[in-house]
């Protein structure tokens, strides 16, 4: 099947789906001023395709360019993890351990408890909320724990932090600006400490090397000698975290 692409400033509009691997997917397409070539990624947690263009890129080149990769999107949308929905009775990692998820009714907040040795998260109110209240407690715990954390490491690279802020990003865990304002996606809190540790110390590191170069990764090792082991496990392990469903 050919789809259609049409630029933003024309009356047909760029499709938001496509159907691959037996998948329906969302699709955005973005024209920038400095791309010089057409680029694609699938986006982590199966949320869909981007495709980036350069300005005043044709219809017509921008359909041939799906086409011509149709196989490698299907080979990545088909090892894309499916996007569990948060609610009660499933279990989901907080800092690397399953916990079941316990919905009860009445005020409160959201709290870990133990019974039978069994980790579980206690989620009160309406059980239509629940995801969100679920998601509002990691983003709790990652202001609690990552702060330290930033404090510690910051601390390490003789660097000021400007600001810390918790979003849901889909492209990157965690960011550092050149004026000092960190960023990391609370669904990190689902990873265990380690890896956390690791998502820190990486990103203090940019607080003094805003590149990725050998100078960066030596001192990403010196704040955490863990990194290539933590790296590995979030390039594992992060797409599955990322295909969690809290809407």
């Amino acid at each position: 099947m050919v789809f259609t692409f049409a630029r933003p400033d024309t009356r047909v509009p760029y499709p938001s789906q496509l159907s691959i691997a037996g998948r329906t997917v969302n699709v955005t397409v973005r024209e920038n001023a400095r791309a010089k070539r057409l680029t694609m990624r699938v986006q982590p947690g199966n949320r869909g395709i981007s495709i980036t263009v350069p300005i005043g890129a044709s219809a017509r080149s921008v359909n041939s360019f799906v086409e011509r990769h149709r196989g490698w999107l299907e080979t990545q949308i088909a090892k894309q993890p499916d996007r569990p929905q948060v609610r009660a009775g499933i279990k989901l990692p907080i800092r690397g351990r399953n916990h079941v998820i316990i919905h009860r009714p009445g005020r409160g907040l959201a709290e870990i408890r133990e019974d039978n040795d069994v980790p579980q998260l206690v989620v009160r109110g309406e059980e239509r909320f629940l995801p969100r209240r679920v998601a509002d407690f990691l983003k709790n715990e990652a202001k609690r724990d990552i702060d330290a954390l930033v404090a510690h490491h910051a601390g390490k690279v003789g660097r000021k932090v400007k600001s810390v802020r918790y979003r849901d990003t889909t492209s990157r865990w965690g960011s550092c600006t050149s004026d000092g304002a960190l960023s990391f996606s609370w669904r990190i809190m689902m990873a265990p400490p380690s890896v956390i540790n690791y998502l820190v110390a990486h990103e203090c590191a940019h607080l003094r090397e805003m590149n990725h170069g050998p100078k960066f990764w030596a001192l990403c090792e010196e704040l955490c000698p863990d990194t290539k082991r933590c790296k590995q496990w979030l390039k594992r392990n992060g797409n599955a975290l990322q295909a969690i469903e809290f809407a």
